[in-house]
């Protein structure tokens, strides 16, 4: 502490006003958040039921977040904090693309819930800073800056989010509990005439891997990034 903020704290102390000390660290907060969206859905995320997940009032809550956009705010960071990588010094700026998307990707598929959120909502919570920021740095390294590396950016991030919203939503997703075989051979049964293409890929998606997909196109987006 400077002088200041010395003389501040022993007013504050002699005065009998010094606040309470914290009961929850952000870790925690953001802990029981997810886990009730990962239960319940959003809808299941509220002062009341994160108060009651975590042994305290609801009142509580309120003086760590600033209502229904501090919960919100509390997922997202949650998803993003988990997001993991490891790179390689190989000196391909590719290679480094691939590892922190497709860390950002695990982190963001594991909560089907909250991807509407990230979808939608703007986050500037430190977690999700900072992965964004992995992300720049990696695409900063073939060269770009400025509004090329804008681009970029929501080039690669966009497919990372979109992706992982079509596996929750598009017309083969699936969802918890669901036989992935069953959603695509409902797909099969469609009208050849009027459904080739969609049998098609639905027939592929039976004997398709998440992760072999997710970094085929990956890779579409970076080489249209090399060119």
């Amino acid at each position: 502490m400077n002088e200041q903020e010395l003389i501040t704290y022993d007013v504050l102390k002699q005065g009998g006003f010094m606040p309470a000390p914290k009961k929850f660290t952000t870790e925690q907060l953001q802990a029981a958040a997810l886990a009730l969206v990962d239960e319940q859905g959003l809808a299941g995320l509220t002062m009341r039921s994160l108060a009651s997940a975590l042994g305290t009032g609801p009142m509580t809550i309120y003086n760590y977040v600033n209502g229904r956009e501090g919960l919100e705010q509390l997922v997202t960071g949650a998803v993003a904090a988990q997001a993991r990588w490891t790179t390689e010094s190989s000196g391909d700026w590719t290679d480094e693309v691939f590892a922190v998307a497709e860390g950002m990707w695990r982190a963001i598929r594991a909560h089907p819930h909250v991807i509407p959120l990230i979808l939608t909502r703007r986050s500037l919570d430190q977690p999700t800073l900072a992965t964004a920021e992995a992300l720049l740095r990696a695409l900063a390294r073939s060269g770009r800056s400025g509004a090329e590396l804008l681009v970029a950016f929501r080039a690669v991030s966009g497919f990372i989010t979109g992706f992982a919203q079509g596996e929750l939503a598009g017309p083969l997703s699936v969802a918890r509990g669901q036989d992935p075989a069953a959603i695509a051979e409902r797909i099969v049964s469609l009208p050849p005439e009027n459904f080739a293409k969609m049998i098609e890929i639905a027939n592929a998606a039976m004997d398709s891997d998440p992760e072999d997909e997710f970094r085929a196109g990956l890779r579409i987006i970076v080489t249209g990034l090399k060119a």
